[in-house]
């Protein structure tokens, strides 16, 4: 048992310990997917890193076997959240909605965990409330600061949380948006949470919903940053292990289709179970998520995504017609290089960035420019790779129009749009 696949198949699951050896969707070896490269790196060799997704036969959670550490992964981070209008009116609209809903005040304490930019506390913060950041990228921790959010640059744990809550810094309102996912020790993290929330107090994560990944064939958010992909009947299970409650959920559009949960202290139960978390539930039986065999039908639809967007491409080249990309976000690296796109077939692609515009996607090279490249280029068309923004990118980009220019989608199948 000395090849890499053998030793990743004696793993466990991350939650409960169970051996792994049910594939979700193997999508071979890529890079990482947020590993951006500089002009004088092209000619280096880059580190590629099995991109095997398993699901757990006991508890369901679908999982990446952890093969690049988090420090790796976050210390230096190229994603800044405030580069995205509707995802910065995302978070107006929920701090508003949850000073509301918790009579949050001056008196409050407002804490996120992967706080990136600051995108989300400074809502809170425009209202007098006192927030916190923990944010283990130092460049993206730096950016907050200078906007003058309090921001510390520590990975959350159980013991990190207590170092924090012995200094008074327990929080009223704790969020966790989309990183869930992102950590390899799912029961230090959410041991981590509990503790660092008050016995009063209310916890709210964020997450894409496996539901919708496997409905709408969102393989292309698999990637190494996530370690997890998760659903409602599993995160109840994982935080009911750790003493949290989940008294709440929203289905949110974001991300492809997310869930936002709310969870407090077992035992504290100042908020009612709402009928809303029985609804989702019901909903994922009905899919079959409690199901092994759900699972492994996935990794075959997977595939014909793939060969559908390889014939586009290869007939839209046929025919002298030019395609570049639309962003560069890290969904977009995991589905070019599963598919093997190159530059023959995107010429290059754009993102509003600065912190990626003049780089270099890795494993494919295709490189990143600046929006105005499309209008200087004039392709006959756009393929958008953070499709979960179509409707922004459109409205931004719909001068294309003027010269019979056309959006392409690749997600959940292969769509022009008119």
């Amino acid at each position: 048992m000395n090849s890499l696949q053998d030793r990743e198949r004696t793993h466990g699951c991350r939650f409960c310990g169970t051996p792994l050896s049910v594939t979700f969707a193997d999508l071979g070896a890529t890079p990482l997917a947020n590993s951006y490269l500089q002009p004088e790196e092209l000619e280096s060799t880059e580190a590629f890193y099995p991109l095997h997704v398993r699901v757990c036969s006991e508890c369901f959670l679908v999982q990446l076997p952890s093969c690049v550490s988090p420090e790796t992964l976050f210390n230096h981070y190229a994603y800044f959240s405030s580069y995205s209008e509707s995802w910065l009116r995302h978070a107006e609209d929920y701090a508003t909605k949850m000073i509301a809903r918790e009579g949050l005040s001056p008196s409050s304490k407002v804490i996120e965990v992967a706080s990136n930019d600051g995108y989300l506390l400074q809502y809170f913060q425009r209202q007098g409330i006192s927030v916190l950041g923990i944010e283990p990228a130092q460049n993206v921790a730096e950016v907050a600061q200078k906007l003058g959010i309090p921001t510390l640059t520590i990975f959350l744990g159980k013991e990190s949380a207590c170092q924090l809550t012995e200094r008074g810094m327990g929080a009223d309102l704790l969020i966790a948006n989309n990183v869930l996912a992102h950590v390899p020790d799912l029961n230090d993290f959410v041991g981590g949470l509990r503790r660092l929330l008050k016995p009063e107090g209310l916890l709210t994560v964020e997450f894409p919903h496996l539901l919708q990944l496997m409905r709408q064939n969102q393989f292309d958010t698999i990637y190494h940053e996530h370690f997890s992909y998760l659903s409602l009947m599993t995160v109840q299970r994982i935080f009911a292990a750790h003493g949290l409650q989940v008294c709440d959920v929203d289905e949110l559009p974001t991300h492809g289709g997310s869930l936002r949960v709310y969870a407090q202290r077992e035992g504290s139960e100042p908020r009612p179970v709402h009928e809303r978390v029985a609804a989702v539930l019901s909903r994922e039986q009905e899919m079959g998520l409690d199901c092994e065999e759900t699972y492994t039908e996935f990794n075959d639809r997977v595939g014909s995504v793939k060969r559908n967007l390889l014939a586009f491409l290869s007939e839209a080249r046929q025919q002298g017609k030019s395609v570049v990309g639309y962003g560069a976000p890290a969904k977009g690296n995991t589905l070019l290089n599963y598919c093997g796109i190159r530059s023959d077939f995107l010429a290059f692609t754009v993102d509003r960035s600065p912190h990626k515009q003049g780089r270099y996607l890795p494993g494919s090279h295709i490189p990143i420019r600046h929006p105005d490249a499309i209008f200087e280029a004039k392709p006959d068309f756009v393929l958008i790779l953070p499709w979960n923004l179509r409707e922004e990118i459109v409205e931004q980009m719909a001068g294309i129009r003027d010269w019979g220019g056309q959006f392409v989608v690749p997600i959940p199948a292969v769509e022009v749009l008119l």
